[in-house]
């Protein structure tokens, strides 16, 4: 068959389907994507780094297995964000420290997927390290926005959002540690899920048992993310906090019918300002639930000391993280990191048993208000896609925000209490810009969470909005 357009308009389990059946070969959904590559990426840039020739040997080893044992994905194409190890392939984690990088082993998500008979063709972009929520970087450079290539995909998984609104890609990995799975999910019209802590296996790094930091999946549709967790999920006991697969599949979960009771939706959670048009759109795509005879009520949880605690959190975790590349390479470091690496640095022992007793009261706040409502729902994010040139949001619906974090409060509160969260498109701003609904249940509860996003996706109606051909309103070059 080789390059078969048609196929990139087809969900991940309609090419797995046709994959076990024999309709198609793993070497026709790579000549697909090498084309729609070559065709479309260039104004965008979502996978700068390609493995191609590395595929294809996968490929060629895949199918001289017997169906049966192809996997649960069975030769099926992913692509992996570029702060996760591939061996032989290009890591850079966006730092000129690491252009040349050639990674040696794979992490333990990679060598999950491989397993369950994924084969790896691209990593996406992310800015430095991961930080500052609007993906460009010194090396690959900057990610644009298929709906508007003026605007930005946020970050930090924004290059692999993009590459699924632009068909390179049917499922994309990403990570989260305050909303970088979930952001740019809303910014490009596709889902993006933070699983709980320990969910997907990752690296064992130092702190060791980290918890802000997850591996999650990202795909165009509710079912297409569950089936992804569903390979992504596996205890490994290099990761401490790993967690052992549930009996039923998340897929089972996300079909089982199961509907919520009752939820709750907030703007604001009561810490931050949101865009008046994005608090409109969220909140009527949220009270459509009501359509299912679902109650949907104004709350949220008492998040008081939410910015004090995360700040402490997050800081800590890159001084720990990030100090001996300060002190050697200072110079070589964006802003953002630099600025992260110090404020923990300064740090007391006073402040970080404050943040941690806040947090455990956050906590059981978070767990006590789930004993009301089974889902909560806001906006995955405060304003609508902004310029690229833009490094971060400076000021919401006329407040002035004081650093780069707290933009994306909504999500880094979620974060911070462990619970897991989704984004699922929502509608569209006055611009045509993609706008995200953030579905937040209780800790290990994916499969409520999935069945309750499909429920409502089902209901809004908007599976199959991508992937998109770009929308070029601007040469491509560099954001500042």
């Amino acid at each position: 068959m080789a390059n078969d357009p048609q196929l990139i308009r087809k969900t991940a389990l309609e090419i797995v389907a046709l994959l076990k059946t024999g309709a198609i070969r793993p070497h026709d959904c790579l000549d697909t994507l090498e084309a729609r590559i070559a065709a479309v990426d260039g104004p965008i840039n979502a996978l700068p780094t390609l493995c191609f020739d590395r595929a294809r040997r996968a490929a060629d080893a895949l199918m001289k297995k017997p169906p049966s044992d192809r996997g649960l994905l069975a030769g099926l194409p992913v692509a992996i964000k570029d702060l996760a190890q591939v061996a032989g392939v290009r890591t850079t984690y966006g730092s000129p420290l690491f252009a040349n990088h050639i990674s040696t082993h794979s992490d333990p998500l990679v060598e999950r997927l491989e397993s369950a008979g994924g084969i790896i063709h691209a990593k996406s972009n992310t800015p430095e390290f991961g930080a500052g929520a609007n993906t460009f970087n010194d090396v690959l450079g900057t990610t644009r926005n298929p709906w508007n290539t003026t605007r930005t995909v946020a970050g930090s998984s924004g290059g692999s959002a993009a590459a699924l609104a632009s068909g390179t890609a049917w499922l994309a990995h990403g990570s989260d540690l305050g909303g970088s799975l979930r952001t740019p999910a809303s910014y490009c019209g596709v889902v993006g899920m933070r699983p709980s802590p320990g969910r997907v296996a990752t690296p064992a790094a130092y702190p060791v048992d980290q918890q802000l930091f997850v591996e999650g999946p990202m795909a165009r549709n509710v079912e297409d993310v569950a089936f992804f967790l569903d390979a992504l999920s596996a205890e490994d006991i290099r990761d401490p906090v790993s967690l052992p697969s549930p009996t039923e599949s998340f897929l089972a979960g996300a079909r089982s019918g199961w509907k919520p009771k009752r939820i709750a939706f907030s703007a604001d959670l009561g810490i931050t300002p949101v865009d008046p048009e994005v608090a409109d759109i969220c909140r009527k795509a949220a009270h459509r639930f009501s359509e299912a005879g679902v109650i949907v009520e104004e709350a949220h949880p008492d998040y008081s000391e939410m910015h004090d605690t995360f700040g402490v959190l997050r800081a800590r975790g890159y001084a720990i993280s990030k100090m001996e590349l300060l002190r050697t390479h200072r110079e070589s470091l964006k802003p953002e990191i630099v600025w992260n690496i110090e404020k923990g640095l300064a740090l007391t022992l006073a402040d970080e048993e404050r943040a941690e007793r806040q947090r455990l009261a956050l906590y059981h706040r978070t767990l006590a208000f789930f004993d009301t409502y089974d889902l909560l729902c806001t906006p995955a994010a405060i304003v609508p896609p902004f310029p690229v040139e833009n490094r971060y949001v400076k000021s919401c619906n006329g407040v002035e925000l004081s650093n780069y974090t707290l933009w994306f409060a909504i999500s880094y509160a979620f974060s911070t209490v462990n619970c897991t969260a989704l984004s699922l498109p929502c509608g569209f701003s006055r611009e045509n810009l993609p706008i995200g609904l953030q579905i937040v249940a209780r800790p290990r509860a994916e499969s409520r969470l999935l069945a309750g996003a499909k429920l409502l996706e089902d209901i809004l109606g908007l599976r199959g909005t991508t992937p998109i051909d770009p929308r070029i309103q601007h040469k491509p070059g560099n954001a500042a």
